[in-house]
């Protein structure tokens, strides 16, 4: 049976980082004043748990990704920096700081996610729809995307989230199907695929989104099959970008794309009808996500 992990190439040197990986520092101006309402606010994001390259550009630009019910992760998967352990007690308040720091840096569009809680009964959903109910009505000319776990499959903490109407629902598959077990933890191919078809059913008008990384030992044949799979279950948004390890713990980078072969995979995403294909070496799930949710949202509203 073949390995379904890049953990047998784990001794091997790592692979030296091409130019087109390096990122600008960009420290003052905005990226400070949004450093300092994160602190003020004592709101975590996933641009620094998971060590995200593009934060030094979303945060220049004032434009950040809550991480909402903590910083401590009940799964422990191999490719993401953001903390795992025994989360603490959540903090019930949080939505109303979230909201108010939606106001203070001015978003239109702002992108929710969390840490796994599989401790808690819902997943952490309800924690999700109150977030969403206060950032509009704090700021209702701002669009809200929520990138959400699992919930380990419980539907019902799913209807939860649905029924707040984000703009955007964002979960993502994160590698092909032969690579997830190895990849992900807890987390199933399908059981995502199952998630991304039931969002659809509940609120049809509701665009979905997901993404791949890639650079795992995946082949192009097995990417181009996982797209397949995400549009056969009415995802509208696609990102696909190169995976970055953390640290020496977590998976090693087994190849590096280049620029070419990721305008390849947008091609390729765009002939199997996404409505938006965001694929570059940097990008992440919520890279760009307000261009993304813009384009895609007036697609929708002329259908």
């Amino acid at each position: 049976m073949e390995d379904n992990t890049n953990a047998s190439k784990e001794s091997e040197r790592p692979l030296r980082r091409p130019a087109w990986l390096k990122v600008q520092l960009q420290t003052d101006g905005d990226f400070q004043a949004v450093r300092q309402i994160m602190r003020s606010s004592k709101l975590h994001t996933v641009c620094e748990e998971a060590k995200c390259p593009n934060i030094y550009e979303c945060w220049f630009h004032k434009t950040a990704t809550f991480m909402i019910l903590g910083d401590t992760c009940t799964r422990a998967c191999r490719f993401c920096a953001v903390h795992s352990g025994r989360p603490s007690v959540h903090d019930l308040e949080e939505p109303v700081r979230v909201a108010e720091a939606v106001v203070d840096m001015g978003l239109r569009h702002v992108v929710i996610t969390s840490v796994a809680r599989d401790d808690l009964e819902d997943g952490g959903a309800s924690i999700f729809a109150k977030t969403i109910e206060e950032v509009r009505k704090a700021k209702a000319d701002c669009t809200i995307e929520v990138l959400i776990p699992d919930f380990m499959g419980n539907w019902d903490a799913l209807q939860l989230v649905m029924d707040a109407k984000p703009h955007v629902l964002n979960h993502n598959i994160e590698t092909v199907r032969r690579l997830s077990d190895g990849v992900r933890s807890k987390a199933k191919y399908d059981r995502t695929l199952e998630l991304l078809k039931t969002a659809k059913i509940m609120q049809p008008q509701i665009p979905t989104k997901s993404s791949i990384m890639v650079g795992v030992g995946e082949e192009v044949d097995e990417v181009l099959a996982t797209l397949d799979d995400l549009r056969n279950v009415g995802v509208s948004i696609v990102t696909i970008g190169q995976y970055l390890q953390p640290t020496r713990k977590h998976l090693n980078v087994m190849k590096y794309y280049t620029p070419e072969e990721f305008t390849f995979f947008k091609d390729e995403g765009k002939k199997r009808g996404f409505d938006h294909v965001e694929s570059g070496p940097l990008v992440r799930s919520s890279y760009h996500a307000h261009e993304q949710a813009s384009g895609v949202l007036q697609v929708q509203t002329s259908k």
